[in-house]
C-alpha cells in the first residue's frame, strides 16, 4: 500500500482485512500517509488514553486556580478592548 498512486479499493479492501485480524494499516497517496485503518480495540486504547489525558489536564487546572485564582471576565474583555 505504499506506492506514489492513490490508493485503489483493493488496498482498502486490504486494510479492512488486517484490522480485522487485529492488525493496523497505513493507507498512503504520493508516498504519505494519510490514514490508518486499526482494530478498535487499538480505537478504544486511544481514546481511554485521550480521556485519561484530559482529566489530567482538569486537575491541573482545578490546582492552578486554587494557586493562583482567576481573573474576572469583566477585566478580561477590557484588556482585550471587547465591549
Amino acid at each position: 500500500m505504499s506506492r506514489a498512486a492513490a490508493p485503489t479499493r483493493s488496498d482498502f479492501q486490504l486494510a479492512v482485512a488486517k484490522a480485522k485480524s487485529g492488525k493496523r494499516a497505513v493507507l498512503r497517496e504520493g508516498g504519505k500517509a494519510f490514514a490508518a485503518v486499526v482494530p478498535i480495540a487499538d480505537l478504544k486504547r486511544l481514546e481511554k488514553l485521550e480521556d485519561e489525558e484530559d482529566v489530567r489536564d482538569v486537575r491541573a487546572a482545578r490546582r492552578e486556580i486554587k494557586l493562583k485564582g482567576t481573573i474576572p471576565w469583566e477585566k478580561v474583555k477590557a484588556e482585550l478592548g471587547l465591549k
